[in-house]
Formats: C-alpha cells, sequence, structure tokens
C-alpha cells in the first residue's frame, strides 16, 4: 500500500533529517521535555517482585524498544526505604549506560504498575508539549539512533553512556500536538496489523521446531517401517521398539572423553589465533552443529598433551556442565586443528553410525534424562558416567543409515520453511520500521487515514 505525501515540504535545516512538511516545526528535545529523573541503585533478589512487593527495573525492560514491567527484581525488605523515582504511566523509560547496540533504547509506559522503581542506570522522561507515545516511535527511527551514536561517550567499547545534556540537544521533527496525535493512533492500529503478521510467523516457528523433535524422536525409538513386530524395551522412557533392535547404553557404542585433572588450562595457555588449536566451548555449538567464527585458541603444547580430547570429523560434542548443558553438535567438518574445553565432552570411537547417536543425543526424551542427571547445586553438571548409562534403542548399522537419511531430508524441509518464515519475519519488521520512521519524519501523510481507520 502507498501512501499519500503532504502537499508542501520545506527544508528543515538539518543535513541529515532533509526536508519536513511546511508547517512542522525542528526542534531541539529540551524543549518539549518536562522532566528527566533516574532511580537509585538497591540490593535486589534475582526473582521478579510480587504485587505487593517493592521492585526495580533490569534494563532489559526497554531491550526489545517497548517496556516490559515484567522485567523486575525484588528489592530486598531493607532497602525499600532506598528505592526511589516511582514508575509513572505515559512515561519515556531510556537505558542511559548500555552497550552501543541498546545505549538509548527506550519504552512507554502504557500501563500503570505500583511499587516498581527504576535503578541509576535508567531515566524517566515526561512531556509536556508532545504526546510521549509520538517521541517513542521517534526513538525507533534511525534518526534517532545515529543521534545516540553520536553523543555516547564512554572509555569501554563495550559499554557506553549518554549524558542529559546530550540527549535534550537532540534533533526530531515535531507537528501540532493534534497532529501527533493522528499519527499515533495511525501508526498504533498498522503496528498492530504488522505485528500480529509477525507473531503467525513466529508461532510457525514454534510448530516447525515441535515437528522437528517430533520427526527425530519418531525415527530413532520406533523406526521407519509401521507394520514392523514390537518388542518391550525394558527402559521406562522407551517403551516399545522395534523386535529386531537392542537396547544399548551409550557407553556401549561410544567412548566419553571430557577435559579433566591435569588436562585442564589456564589463561596463560590461551594464545592468539594462527598460534595454537581451537578449543570449543559451548558457544561455538549453536542448531546441532559447530562453528569456529569466534573462537578460543590454546597452545600446540597443550593441544597436543591430549590427543584423546582431539576433534574428528564423525565426533560429537556435549555440554556438560554450565547453563546449556545437555546441549549436542555432531562434527560434520574439521579444518583446523580443535579440542575441547573443561564445559564439554566428547563421544569419541562410535561404533554406530555417528549420526544416528547424534540424533539419539536430541530426542526429547533422553534430554529430559540429562536434566534430571543434573548433579550440580548452583551450576547444572553431570557425570560421564551418568551420560554413559544412557540406554536406546539400537538397530542395524543398514537400518541406522536409512533412519539418519530419512531424517536429514525431512529435516531439510523443515528448515527451508523455517527460514522462509524468517525471512517474512525480517521483511515485516523492515517494513514497520520504514513505516514509523516515514510517519514520524513527515515523508507521508497519514491524517486522513487515521480518520478513516477509527470510523
Amino acid at each position: 500500500m502507498s501512501f499519500p505525501r503532504y502537499e508542501k515540504y520545506k527544508d528543515s535545516g538539518v543535513e541529515w533529517l532533509g526536508e519536513v512538511p511546511e508547517h512542522w516545526e525542528v526542534s531541539f528535545l529540551k524543549y518539549i521535555l518536562a522532566n528527566i529523573e533516574s532511580g537509585t541503585s538497591v540490593n535486589s533478589t534475582d526473582i521478579p517482585a510480587n504485587s505487593n512487593e517493592f521492585g526495580v527495573l533490569k534494563t532489559s525492560c526497554v531491550y526489545s524498544g517497548e517496556f516490559d514491567a515484567d522485567e523486575n527484581k525484588a528489592i530486598v525488605t531493607s532497602e525499600y526505604d532506598r528505592a526511589s523515582c516511582p514508575l509513572q504511566l505515559n512515561s519515556l523509560i531510556v537505558s542511559r549506560m548500555n552497550t552501543p547496540e541498546l545505549v538509548g533504547a527506550a519504552g512507554l509506559v502504557k500501563q500503570k504498575r505500583s511499587n516498581l522503581f527504576l535503578p541509576d542506570r535508567l531515566w524517566q522522561v515526561t512531556f509536556y508539549t508532545a504526546h510521549p507515545a509520538f517521541v517513542h516511535y521517534w526513538t525507533l527511527t534511525a534518526s534517532y539512533r545515529s543521534q545516540v551514536q553520536v553523543a555516547c561517550t564512554g572509555t569501554s567499547s563495550s559499554m557506553q553512556n549518554l549524558g542529559q545534556d546530550q540527549f535534550r540537544s537532540f534533533i526530531l521533527p515535531l507537528p501540532s500536538v493534534q497532529e501527533q496525535f493522528a499519527i499515533v493512533n495511525f501508526l498504533n492500529l498498522e503496528t498492530a496489523k504488522i505485528d500480529e503478521l509477525i507473531a503467525e510467523q513466529q508461532r510457525l516457528i514454534e510448530l516447525l521446531k515441535e515437528k522437528r523433535q517430533a520427526v527425530i524422536s519418531h525415527a530413532v525409538t520406533k523406526g521407519l517401517n509401521p507394520d514392523v513386530p514390537m518388542k518391550d524395551s525394558g527402559v521406562e522412557w522407551l517403551g516399545e521398539v522395534p523386535e529386531h533392535w537392542e537396547i544399548k547404553p551409550l557407553k556401549a557404542v561410544s567412548k566419553l572423553y571430557g577435559r579433566i585433572g591435569y588436562r585442564g588450562y589456564t589463561t596463560a595457555d590461551i594464545v592468539d589465533e594462527g598460534e595454537g588449536a581451537i578449543t570449543l566451548s559451548p558457544s561455538n555449538m549453536a542448531d546441532g552443529v559447530v562453528s569456529v567464527l569466534k573462537s578460543t585458541y590454546i597452545s600446540w603444547a597443550k593441544y597436543t598433551e591430549s590427543p584423546e580430547i582431539m576433534i574428528h570429523p564423525e565426533d560429537i560434542v556435549m555440554v556438560k556442565t554450565g547453563s546449556t548443558f545437555g546441549k549436542v553438535a555432531y562434527v560434520s567438518l574439521v579444518d583446523h586443528p580443535m579440542t575441547i574445553n573443561p564445559q564439554l565432552v566428547l563421544y569419541k570411537n562410535i561404533i554406530c553410525f555417528p549420526r544416528f547417536l547424534f540424533f539419539i543425543l536430541n530426542t526429547p526424551v533422553i534430554q529430559a534424562l540429562i536434566e534430571v542427571s543434573n548433579s550440580g547445586s548452583t551450576i547444572p553438571t553431570m557425570s560421564q558416567e551418568a551420560i554413559g548409562n544412557f540406554r536406546f534403542g539400537l538397530p542395524p548399522v543398514t537400518e541406522q543409515k536409512l533412519i539418519v537419511e530419512f531424517v536429514d531430508r525431512e529435516l531439510l524441509k523443515l528448515a527451508t520453511l523455517n527460514t522462509e518464515a524468517q525471512r517474512t519475519i525480517d521483511l515485516l519488521q523492515e517494513r514497520r520500521a520504514a513505516l514509523i520512521s516515514a510517519a514520524v519524519t513527515g515523508q507521508i501523510d497519514v491524517r486522513e487515514l487515521a480518520l478513516s481507520e477509527e470510523k
């Protein structure tokens, strides 16, 4: 759908802003601000506050570009008298200190929430001659982000600070308040439509994820022939399996190796790229594959010290400790010497079809068994012995290969659908951003459209 433009435009006087509608003003943000305030850093728990508790907002409450009141932490009762800057309806919450990508992120408070307070890293901004939602939409534009990037200071590239003086000096195009209302009404309606389309695609992606798990689970636990005679596996989670399958523990079909004892390493063993071997960590594992785009390297001496954990094609790596424990990745290619860090275990000397074992480890039930095997108190972890005792159904090698080929074909189809859904989401998000930018900078005239939408 194409949108009309205003009849007349004028030079804004700001090179990067270009032309604006003739009757619009170009203003410094400070001329429409009523107040900027921030809260206090207080001691808090790691869980959100209940309705009868005081809570302090987390900086993540505005990461999405929308305000999320649930992103808060319960304040310990002894700190209640130190909490300051209670949350106000229709205020703009701005992250004044954050990473370069997130500093300046803002969200509008659209619903009243009692007993929530700001920390010192967030601002609460109120206005007296502007519609708060209009200003919020403006903070979602590239012109706002570019001003944030220029204004921010900080000695660290990973943490930037936005000063109040710089924030007040930001420039924005301003129509009358009445016209701001019209633009806000139009954008509320149009972005809601787009957001619903995005939500539909996100639901599709979740369904594809569930379908992926179902395909893997059924194929590697029941086989491909629905008419084959079945037998009780003797394993509670597995139930019946094809009559000719064997029941084996993982340790019977592969050997598990980890970096334990003297094989550990310290920061002194870390070297620059090109001076040693890659040491894989959980961050190198995503969607069942190994990625070495961002890797840590250890010295050749430390690498060669432990040949049993050198990685080769068709090995399988699993996270055995930490927040992502149980995550599995299949090694299809090794184009640089690699080993593992202490958070991982390595399946080697696999006597069944390696990718079949990889799919077994990806079944929801095995993942659930991994969860219940957690032996850590605060850091999830599991022993190599516990992993090795997991039992599963094992068909003949020829059948394993057929199952793997079937699963890979089906997963490729699902991956294609997933890619299409994600591409649709990206296009919708681009359209949403472009529509907002065009409306709040006056590149399209939505006044009549807003009125017709309301009727």
